[in-house]
């Protein structure tokens, strides 16, 4: 009788997955679900984290980051002590050979596939690092946590490439847009930041994620990050220009600030002595920081509300501003785990607000709202950073409902995004993963390029001769066009070049020549994991139109010919772009 049953219940999973596969309605409720999980996760860690502040720094009421001081100076040695977990999580998993993998990387190389394992250990690094007092933002963990439940239901239901990629992209920005209780902002950080373009099939579904979460943080009772309240001050056409020029020393700052965390983190790596260490260093390095001003402390939420309340001086401001970048700097590259993204809306405000401040210090009788210049100033920081002018623009819309904003932050996030790409080509995230050695420069899915090998796409049925053959037993063994190449091999099998059979019917040549003088390319092979993208450019340099490929030990196991590799790398592209638009 069991059996039957569980044959039954196989079936009907069988049928969903396959409606699932099918149906855009189902998609959507798919979608949904994720969105749903996403923010109910979002809540669970924003939770956890808070609550770990509480008890580290027994905060009561208040934020970690808008403390006007520390009144106990031991509860700072809660940095080194995040440091040290951190450390045994490190010591936990010596055994991984691999980094875990972040929704953008799997988005941009492994078909949206993502192993949960990797969302636990990405989320408990960013709970304990934000937790700790860290300089570092939870968008990362929400992010992840976000994209990696939609990942898992995703792979459950075995969607097709582009279902899954698009899944991916909606729970992770769910997830962000639960966090500030934006759902556009949500939906926008799916497509520029995660998806890596706008496509008619994926605006139901994204969308539909973002509402699943804003609803989910509604009905858990949840207070989402508020940015500020616009100023009812009217803006002219002059103050697009001048918050023109606030985008681009926003871009500026965001460049110094990505560059500044290169530069500290390969420099760090160079101490092998210490490496283990790293977080526990981090963490001594950032007490004196905390110590005099608690705002360098975590993502500094509080501190921008408390800042854009009091609007403190300028040289307070500085002060503040370099503390920021200094604890940012030395949180990310000294191991501690998370995002730049919330910490990049405060370091925007204070840019704004100096701005203003040092606009009206000047002799041009020109007088900017430091709230508003605050608010284009978070936008285009942050889009310096993270990338994605419209999700900042939504965030701010949803943040202010203020849309007489809207012209100038879209006017200066374009000016930093534009400056930024030109000057600099990477988001933050894009950028790390650049220095690791990725060849990823966007979220947009590239996963395929690598998989199109040499070894999937070459051919089996080559001539061989031996290169010690003379030229007369060559033309006997093969007749003039039978074949327009043929592979040589020496004694030991291994490659050594390329023949043209035409070359060698020149009835100039000497009948007892050996046929391998002729031979060409000889040191340009291909392996059999050469991706497409390498094996064009191997033969715009060689000049040949066929390339052998060569295994580890020399043997030749296949032949690639330039005319088949480009047309399988178009007929990619164009089965790509049908996937990325729904027409597959």
């Amino acid at each position: 009788m069991r059996r039957p049953a569980v044959n039954a219940l196989k079936a009907l999973v069988i049928r969903q997955r396959q409606r699932m596969r099918e149906s855009e309605l189902a998609f959507i409720v798919l979608a949904v679900l994720a969105g749903i999980a996403a923010g109910w996760l979002t809540n669970l860690q924003g939770f956890l984290a808070h609550a770990l502040q509480q008890l580290l720094y027994a905060i009561e009421g208040n934020r970690l980051s808008a403390l006007g001081e520390i009144r106990h100076p031991w509860r700072l040695l809660a940095l080194p002590f995040g440091g040290l977990v951190l450390i045994g999580i490190a010591y936990l998993l010596r055994g991984r050979r691999r980094a875990p993998i972040d929704v953008v990387e799997a988005n941009a190389l492994h078909s949206g596939r993502i192993p949960f394992i990797d969302n636990l250990i990405i989320s408990a690094q960013t709970i304990i690092s934000n937790g700790a007092g860290a300089s570092v933002g939870l968008e990362a963990a929400y992010a992840q946590m976000g994209g990696g439940v939609a990942s898992v239901l995703g792979q459950w239901f075995k969607l097709r490439r582009a279902d899954m990629r698009t899944l991916v992209g909606a729970g992770a920005g769910a997830a962000v847009g639960a966090a500030f209780g934006a759902p556009l902002a949500g939906a926008f950080y799916a497509f520029e930041i995660v998806i890596g373009a706008y496509t008619p099939a994926a605006i139901a579904p994204v969308i539909a994620a973002a509402l699943g979460a804003a609803f989910i943080t509604r009905e858990l009772g949840v207070e989402p990050y508020l940015i500020a309240a616009s100023s009812a001050r009217d803006l002219t056409t002059g103050d697009y220009f001048i918050y023109a020029v606030l985008g681009l020393v926003c871009a500026l700052v965001g460049i110094l600030i990505m560059r500044l965390v290169t530069f500290t983190e390969l420099h760090v790596q160079r101490f092998t002595r210490f490496a283990r260490w790293k977080p526990l260093v981090g963490g001594l390095l950032l007490m004196p920081l905390a110590w005099i001003s608690p705002q360098s402390l975590s993502a500094g939420h509080g501190a921008m509300h408390l800042n854009l309340q009091m609007q403190p001086a300028i040289q307070f401001l500085l002060m503040v501003l370099a503390l920021k970048i200094a604890a940012s700097v030395i949180s990310l590259s000294f191991g501690f785990r998370g995002g730049l993204f919330f910490a990049s809306l405060f370091l925007g405000s204070l840019v704004g607000l100096i701005f203003a401040a040092a606009v009206q210090m000047l002799p041009l009788g020109i007088e900017l709202d430091p709230t508003q210049s605050a608010l284009v100033g978070m936008s285009a920081l942050a889009v310096s950073i993270v990338g994605g002018p419209m999700t900042l623009a939504m965030l701010m819309l949803e943040t202010t409902h203020d849309f007489a904003l809207m012209g100038v932050v879209l006017t200066a996030s374009l000016v930093s995004s534009a400056f930024t790409r030109e000057m600099f080509g990477y988001s933050f995230s894009t950028w790390r993963l650049h220095i690791r050695g990725s060849i990823i420069r966007s979220p947009r899915d590239i996963g395929w390029m690598l998989s199109l090998t040499a070894g999937r796409i070459m051919r089996k049925d080559w001539i061989s001769v031996p290169a010690t053959l003379s030229i007369a037993d060559f033309r006997a063994r093969v007749p003039l066009g039978s074949a327009s190449k043929a592979i040589l091999v020496d004694q030991d099998r291994h490659y050594a070049g390329i023949v043209t059979t035409s070359s060698a019917y020149n009835p100039e040549l000497p009948q007892d020549g050996e046929i391998g003088t002729l031979a060409t390319l000889k040191s340009t092979t291909l392996s059999p994991t050469t991706d497409i993208r390498a094996m064009i450019k191997a033969f715009d340099v060689a000049v040949a139109d066929e390339l052998a490929v060569v295994d580890g030990v020399g043997r030749v196991v296949g032949v690639v010919t330039e005319r088949h590799a480009r047309r399988r790398y178009f007929e990619e592209i164009e089965a790509s772009q049908r996937e990325l638009f729904g027409e597959s």
